[in-house]
């Protein structure tokens, strides 16, 4: 098959990027080191929003928005291709008072920002959207209810776009390590393998935390680098919790079938995914602190994932500066699965060269 685009790295990102290329009508192959979103991806819980959005960059917040205008269709195209269902859901979240910072000056800015960019949000009682969590006293506090909010099912996202790729007529090739490049005159030639050389018109590095590795010597100043972040399971009534809640950048995230996930961590901890008994320990406290629930005996599963960590949380979607047909779409750090389909969309305008919604100057590559 003559490839139009070689896509390094099957996560979230690469995948996404490739159904967008496939339906613009590119021939597409992604090269994958281990399996299809087996890692930062699978491993995300899935809210659709930055944690606390006025306290991020526009840029980033912007990209987010644009996401989730995108999200609602593609997750409904998705199960009606593939038979799989993402659980795309607008659950809303509850971010109950952070105890270490004044809750006037966060209530004075969340509105400010929610109310400059059209973001649902209103101050209320937290019982009046779930009575069972307890936090300290008294009970009943203030909080900021955020009815817009979403999720989605991460590990079935991840499912259902490898499938619509393959659908679509995407070569996928797994396991399968990128160990150099072939370059002429600022041009890539080939990707080199242990499976063999692969070549395209272009090239996409979607490599998530790996994405500065595999460039080597032309990631120039590329500040991408692991974030280990570990996350907890838990299996529960599925009445006993119905919104996403968020206290002090821990989260508790409900599925529809009684999991749920409680995290996480952020760790520098270089390419290390192990888990700890240290934040084991840690996060079940607060699980526990947020809904008593929550306990040893109904924890199943404990996990790890490596975040492309990034300044800001703001992702590299460009153009290399010095090798005309070589592209990257990483660091996301926490908002992979969040930014996904913005990010394709953006890069697939720029491959294409089609007009972009908005000004991507910041998610230039650093020289």
């Amino acid at each position: 098959m003559v490839t139009d685009v070689v896509i390094i790295g099957g996560g979230v990102i690469g995948l996404a990027v490739a159904r967008e290329l496939l339906r613009l009508g590119a021939r597409v192959r992604i090269l994958e080191r281990g399996s299809c979103g087996g890692e930062a991806s699978w491993a995300g819980g899935g809210i659709l929003s930055p944690l606390l959005p006025w306290n991020y960059p526009d840029s980033v917040t912007q990209l987010t928005q644009l996401s989730n205008r995108l999200l609602p269709g593609l997750t409904e195209i998705l199960q009606q291709e593939t038979g799989i269902d993402p659980e795309y859901q607008v659950s809303g979240m509850l971010v109950l008072p952070n105890m270490n910072n004044g809750q006037s000056t966060q209530f004075v800015e969340a509105e400010s920002w929610c109310t400059r960019n059209a973001f649902p949000m209103k101050r209320i009682h937290s019982s009046e959207i779930m009575s069972k969590l307890i936090f300290g006293e008294p009970a009943d506090k203030s909080a900021l209810w955020l009815s817009s909010v979403a999720q989605v099912r991460s590990p079935r996202l991840l499912q259902a776009l490898k499938r619509s790729v393959e659908l679509s007529g995407g070569s996928i090739i797994e396991q399968t390590k990128v160990s150099g490049w072939r370059i002429g005159q600022g041009h890539v030639e080939s990707v080199i393998t242990d499976r063999g050389e692969y070549s395209g018109t272009n090239y996409v590095i979607t490599a998530g935390a790996w994405s500065r590795e595999i460039l080597g010597r032309h990631a120039l100043k590329l500040d991408i680098r692991p974030v280990r972040g570990q996350m907890l399971l838990f299996k529960v009534n599925p009445d006993l919790l119905g919104v996403v809640v968020l206290q002090n950048g821990f989260y508790l995230i409900p599925r529809q079938d009684g999991y749920v996930l409680a995290g996480s961590t952020t760790e520098e901890a270089g390419f290390d995914k192990s888990i700890t008994i240290d934040a084991r320990k840690l996060l079940l406290e607060k699980a526990h602190d947020l809904l008593p629930e929550l306990t040893e005996k109904t924890l199943v599963r404990h996990w790890a994932g490596l975040r492309p960590g990034s300044p800001d949380n703001i992702p590299v979607i460009n153009r290399h500066p010095a090798i005309d047909n070589l592209y990257l779409n990483s660091g996301h750090h926490r908002y992979g699965v969040t930014m996904a389909p913005g990010s394709a969309h953006l890069l697939s305008n720029m491959i294409m060269n089609n007009p972009q919604p908005f000004d991507i100057t910041p998610y230039q590559w650093p020289v």
